[in-house]
């Protein structure tokens, strides 16, 4: 299973979503899973990668979230989380979505 993070430059909420991932991968079991970061650079950065705003996670090229609609533009991405909106999902948020993608 390859696990990404697309995020783009200067995006604020990539390193927070790395560490909330690994947290949640660590809790499904999966301690050590490598998560490899993706820089989207331009437009064209974003064709075929599922890519929903900054930070998308992917398994296998599959949006883990699949309420984000693609997007062609380098944007930041929001989630809807329990305590509204907000710029990237909560550990459980990401464990049930792990969970929900055979991880």
């Amino acid at each position: 299973m390859r696990i990404e993070l697309l995020h783009i430059d200067d995006c604020p909420n990539s390193a927070v979503a790395r560490e909330r991932l690994e947290a949640a991968l660590t809790a499904r079991g999966h301690n050590g899973m490598e998560v490899h970061m993706r820089l989207l650079k331009s437009a064209s950065d974003t064709k075929d990668t599922g890519f929903a705003g900054s930070p998308t996670i992917t398994v296998n090229g599959t949006d883990i979230f699949p309420t984000g609609a693609p997007a062609g533009d380098l944007a930041c991405r929001i989630y809807v989380t329990p305590s509204g909106l907000a710029g990237l999902p909560t550990v459980d948020q990401l464990t049930e979505a792990l969970k929900s993608n055979g991880l």
